[in-house]
């Protein structure tokens, strides 16, 4: 049986939400309960 970690698309994932937490770290704080939420 296989890994899910080995998966391409796990991977991919996983690169997407580390940009979108960096993305969205940058936000001001008064977005913190809207578009920042939306997004993660």
């Amino acid at each position: 049986m296989h890994n899910y970690k080995e998966l391409k698309v796990w991977q991919k994932a996983r690169e997407l939400v580390k940009f979108i937490y960096n993305l969205t770290s940058k936000f001001p704080k008064e977005e913190m309960y809207g578009l920042i939420q939306q997004m993660r």
